[in-house]
């Protein structure tokens, strides 16, 4: 196990070094130059999409509404990234790395539109009727048959890389947290958690996306006015916070206190690994839900697409970031989700930690709703349909061990499993940038407004 463990530990270093770190933000770099800039320019345009689409979308050509298909998939990405992995980030890379994540971001808007076009352009009906796609259907169409093995690296990753990051270490973080602060016992968490998944689960991508819809946009706008009540409180350390953001993004920082120093790599190499760990541009996941959305047209459910990295990086993450950073908190030693805790728990005394611990236990839940699909449609290409009801029961009865076991390897192994997942999915997105920039172009020359 030793051996395994250390292997894995210099694979990851590999996967997210500094190759990886210049491939993400390169072809995110790369597509938005393409694009001329549209995801940025179409941010409004994004939303108004979503909000229109949040009842059905432009024709029954899909299972779920734009809107359902996008809350599912910001219930894989808004989890535990956005409270522990953003406090792991500062912890390692210093205020700067808060920087590197909304580049990440700003550039991973066009490489999620891109994914979610192509997704869309290259789906497929399944034989229960069910759209499917991703980047393993975007390979494989798009691609031609000498790339398949590429489209079933990325599936078998991303089968493989849900057990870990989309369910065993959420519902441990939930576990530990809910612990914590309220005295529950790790093992009634795993249960009744294992009880409301399969109550959702086993109902396939209809109910998944009815849930989304209804419980993400909840928490999302619940944790950030929390967060905005904690900036209010402290906000003459804002000013001060923004200054520590971008000054270390650029130079190195100093120990000091429990803080152990870092050098600007580490502010990037950890603010794009977090922020990639937190919003997923690059993995592909986005494409699999936007997939089953109900749509005509792949531009229109790229601009809807798009916005979840938005939503997750450059707006919740922020707000957790700069919570932290405003504390002050973060030059004491602590890291994940308890230097979180205790940034809110300064800013807001009494109920900041509770705060924390039932976003957390939140967030995880969505998360593990969110990342059920994707990984099942990775399991349904690599087995096809028939794999698709024992996955899902297997998925269930996995929750409860993830509450009760210890799962450092797992973080490490899902880690890993993340970059591995990417580096098929950006490869692609290279090879068929033409194809994305053909249609976005077509698509505006028809209708410029939309």
């Amino acid at each position: 196990m030793a051996a395994l463990e250390s292997f894995v530990n210099s694979l990851n270093g590999i996967v997210w070094g500094p190759l990886m770190l210049v491939l993400i933000l390169g072809t995110g770099l790369f597509l938005m130059l393409r694009l001329g800039f549209m995801p940025l320019s179409r941010i409004g345009t994004g939303f108004r999409l979503m909000w229109r689409n949040r009842v059905k979308g432009d024709a029954a050509t899909g299972d779920i509404s734009p809107f359902q298909a996008l809350m599912t998939s910001l219930a894989a990405t808004v989890g535990t990234g956005n409270i522990a992995g953003v406090a792991t980030a500062i912890f390692l890379g210093g205020p700067g790395a808060l920087f590197w994540m909304w580049c990440t971001a700003l550039v991973g808007m066009a490489t999620k539109y891109s994914e979610v076009v192509l997704a869309v352009h290259y789906r497929e009906k399944d034989p229960r009727g069910e759209f499917t796609g991703g980047p393993m259907y975007a390979i494989r169409n798009g691609l031609g048959p000498q790339w398949r093995w590429l489209g079933l690296a990325f599936a078998l990753f991303g089968g493989l890389a849900g057990f870990g990051i989309g369910n065993m270490v959420q519902v441990n973080s939930m576990a530990d947290a809910l612990q914590t602060s309220f005295d529950v016992p790790q093992w009634l968490t795993g249960v009744l958690t294992m009880v409301l998944i399969g109550m959702v689960v086993l109902g396939g991508i209809r109910r998944i996306g009815k849930v989304a819809s209804a419980l993400v946009p909840f928490m999302c706008v619940a944790y950030i006015l929390a967060s905005v009540i904690a900036l209010i409180v402290m906000a003459d350390a804002i000013p001060a916070a923004f200054g520590l953001i971008f000054t270390h993004a650029f130079t190195p920082i100093a120990a000091t206190g429990g803080f152990a120093g870092a050098a600007v790599m580490a502010a990037m190499r950890y603010g794009v690994a977090r922020g990639i760990f937190s919003n997923e541009a690059g993995l592909g996941t986005a494409g699999i839900a936007q997939a089953a959305g109900t749509s005509d047209s792949p531009v229109r459910s790229g601009m809807i697409g798009m916005i979840g990295t938005f939503i997750d990086t450059i707006v919740i993450c922020t707000m957790t970031g700069l919570v932290i950073v405003c504390s002050g908190l973060w030059t004491e030693g602590a890291s994940g989700a308890p230097l979180s805790a205790a940034a809110y728990g300064h800013a807001l005394p009494g109920v900041g930690q509770y705060i924390i611990a039932v976003a957390l236990a939140v967030f995880a839940f969505t998360t593990i709703l969110g990342w059920s699909y994707l990984s099942e449609r990775c399991w349904e290409f690599l087995a096809g349909v028939r794999a698709v009801m024992p996955f899902r029961i297997i998925w269930v009865i996995a929750v409860p061990f993830g509450a009760l076991a210890q799962l450092e390897f797992a973080w490490l192994l899902a880690d890993t499993l993340n970059g591995l997942m990417a580096i098929p999915n950006l490869i692609a997105l290279l090879l068929l940038a033409p194809v994305v920039v053909k249609l976005t172009r077509e698509h505006f020359a028809k209708q410029p407004q939309s």
